[in-house]
């Protein structure tokens, strides 16, 4: 027991011996600076820095934005915007692949990549007979009496006019002598016609400009959506006056015409008419004279 007491008392001397810790002039041996210290006082500081930088630590990491440095943590705000830019991303794939899709489309009406139907006249001819006979209904003569009057109505009606709104009027894009014609056979969906050296190209209706681009084969080509699912090509063109995205009134000018592209032979204009996505004839509805 006295053995115990006296080394407690041994460790308690030796935390409450006084140390002298002094600073002196390495040249001089001047004494700059001197302080006393014990083991107990050593610790004491030691533990209270310790626990003072691990609290600041904690406030640092907590209240500013090096948080966000360490690896593993994540805030509510990166959060966040992280969802955002991955909703974006997947917005814009989307996009992409309809764009892809929808230039794949034009792709084959420049290339004229596109299969033909056949319809067999005889059986057309034979179901619309069908047709007619089973629209053959009896009537009556009370029917016949309101027909009458109604078509007496309409005839006198002063204040309305039946308009037809599938009436659409192109406008020749150029004049001038066609030197091949529209032949389905051959896949020459267009009329080329043959005109000078820069000759102004018109737009043959309002729409919108979805292709003014130059390409190896035709040239510079223009396309343009108008209403009723019509699109208009216009290619071997010197210049184009147009781009993407304009929106062009019926006979503005939108390109000069030329003999660009190795399929062109002379100076002409390409011209091609794609209705709900099926070549039409632009003869049919287009002066070129």
């Amino acid at each position: 027991m006295a053995k115990k007491k006296k080394k407690e008392k041994k460790i308690a001397k030796k935390l409450l011996h006084k140390y002298r810790l002094v600073i002196l002039n390495e040249d001089t041996f001047e004494e700059r600076f001197a302080i006393k210290l014990t083991r107990l006082n050593v610790f004491v500081l030691t533990s209270l820095s310790a626990i003072f930088l691990v609290f600041f630590t904690i406030l640092l990491i907590a209240f500013t934005p090096l948080r966000e440095y360490i690896p593993g943590y994540s805030s509510a705000k990166l959060k966040k915007e992280a969802s955002v830019l991955n909703y974006k991303t997947d917005s814009l794939v989307q996009e992409l692949e309809l764009n892809k899709r929808y230039y794949a489309s034009i792709r084959k009406v420049l290339t004229g990549d596109v299969s033909t139907v056949e319809f067999n006249r005889d059986s057309i001819i034979e179901a619309a007979k069908n047709d007619v006979d089973i629209l053959q209904i009896t009537t009556n003569k009370e029917d016949s009496l309101l027909r009458e009057k109604v078509q007496k109505e309409d005839k006198y009606n002063l204040f309305e006019e039946s308009t037809n709104q599938n009436s659409f009027v192109l406008f020749p894009p150029v004049n001038g002598t066609i030197s091949e014609e529209y032949n389905i056979e051959d896949k020459h969906f267009a009329v080329d016609v043959v005109v000078a050296n820069d000759t102004p190209v018109k737009a043959t209706a309002d729409g919108t400009v979805i292709f003014a681009e130059w390409t190896v084969e035709t040239g510079y080509v223009v396309i343009i959506e108008h209403n009723q699912e019509l699109i208009s090509v216009y290619k071997h063109n010197s210049a184009i006056t147009k781009y993407q995205g304009d929106l062009v009134k019926a006979g503005e000018v939108i390109a000069m015409s030329g003999n660009t592209g190795e399929l062109s032979t002379g100076p002409h204009l390409h011209f091609e008419l794609w209705s709900k996505g099926y070549p039409v004839n632009p003869t049919n509805f287009i002066d070129f004279q």
